[in-house]
């Protein structure tokens, strides 16, 4: 999950070292980082961190050393948003096409994107390759590359949002080729012992969208890439699945469906996959995991991500070691408006982080209005310093 924690200058601080190593302590086998940035213009939130040169290492080889003190891997997750980018940073959107986003109600919010030149688009490639070399100095096990939720890689392989005429666009090859691209550059720049993985989306759920055919098409590519991990999620910024809120009738009445929500998805891409497969999907009791790892007709998800769960119960995956039939109570928002309903639902969590952060237990019961409101005033506060940081570079 994106925490926005960065300290001044968009680097990693006092904050996330203490919340990843409250994680690392509570027996989480891999830890995945929030958003790193791969740019300084392109952040999909004002609290965003940034990698993309030497000077700062030091502080990244600090949450690399506290998110691995229990022995975990810990995977820096390495992204571009493309067109998700708040018109207040001020910054120029970049995405396929221009192409902007559809949200209603909303989408002023969001940067006109302008469609990006071949140079602009090797240039990315580029920064992922340079962003993952960097993790690996700092002392990060591997690097997760998100090529899901809507952000530029995902828009690439969306024929709704890409819609270029060149070697990019088109056909799905030519959609994927950017993430083929991503994925040999990062590759190419780092060790064989360090691990590469990348994160898609089982589908847009969006008409006409990015489909879980293609989804199976792209990891049957993959399968010669030597990636280590392939995470399934779904959705985006317009179709927001990955928080439960996606308009799809798979998400159904029972609570085990609601909780495995990618699980299905997950398991008919695994019979292409020759990697590990790992799913999300707000898994938050050890018997909906248990039957979510199952094997059936010898297919099985290899992993799966409970984030959301982590940040009510950092010490979820000890407790559940340790046999205890405990289960998390994720809060539930209902709203009329889907995309204010998970804009709250983040905002609750994403309070859970912060006091994580500051040493302090988590503290579920925050009203979600409560929590929107205080988390919409430090986007705004946030925001004024990073045009601060950027009138200076």
């Amino acid at each position: 999950m994106e925490e926005n924690l960065s300290d001044q200058g968009q680097l990693p601080g006092d904050r996330l070292y203490t919340l990843y190593k409250a994680w690392s302590e509570g027996g989480a086998g891999l830890l995945l980082t929030g958003n790193v940035m791969i740019s300084p213009d392109a952040l999909t939130g004002p609290g965003g961190v940034v990698l993309e040169n030497v000077d700062h290492l030091d502080s990244f080889r600090k949450w690399a050393a506290a998110g691995t003190s229990n022995g975990n891997q810990l995977w820096m997750q390495i992204n571009h948003p493309g067109r998700q980018v708040y018109q207040a940073m001020g910054e120029q959107a970049l995405s396929p096409s221009g192409i902007a986003l559809n949200i209603p109600g909303f989408s002023k919010m969001f940067a006109q994107p302008k469609a990006m030149s071949e140079t602009e688009i090797l240039n990315v490639v580029e920064r992922f390759a340079n962003t993952a070399a960097l993790a690996e100095q700092a002392g990060f096990t591997g690097v997760q590359i998100h090529a899901a939720h809507g952000y530029l890689l995902s828009q690439f392989l969306s024929p709704l949002v890409n819609q270029r005429e060149d070697q990019w666009g088109g056909s799905l090859e030519n959609r994927a080729r950017i993430v083929f691209e991503v994925v040999t550059a990062v590759r190419a720049r780092v060790s064989n012992e360090f691990c590469v993985s990348i994160k898609i989306n089982s589908a847009d759920f969006q008409k006409g969208g990015f489909s879980a055919d293609d989804a199976k098409w792209i990891v049957t590519q993959l399968n010669s890439y030597r990636l280590d991990l392939v995470e399934l999620s779904g959705g985006s910024y317009e179709s927001p699945a990955m928080s439960g809120n996606a308009a799809d009738p798979t998400s159904g009445d029972s609570t085990t469906r609601r909780e495995a929500y990618f699980v299905d998805f997950a398991r008919d891409i695994a019979q292409v996959a020759s990697m590990p497969i790992m799913v999300t999907g707000g898994i938050t009791k050890r018997s909906v995991a248990e039957e979510a790892l199952e094997k059936q007709a010898d297919i099985s998800v290899d992993m799966l991500g409970i984030a959301r769960a982590l940040a009510y119960e950092p010490a979820l995956p000890n407790k559940w070691q340790q046999d205890q039939a405990l289960e998390i109570s994720l809060p539930v928002v209902n709203w009329k408006n889907k995309t204010l309903s998970a804009l709250a639902s983040m905002a609750i969590t994403k309070a859970q982080l912060t006091r994580m952060a500051a040493g302090k237990l988590p503290k579920p019961n925050i009203h979600p209005l409560f929590a929107l409101i205080m988390g919409q005033l430090k986007t705004k506060l946030r925001t004024r310093q990073y045009r601060a940081w950027r009138s200076k570079a």
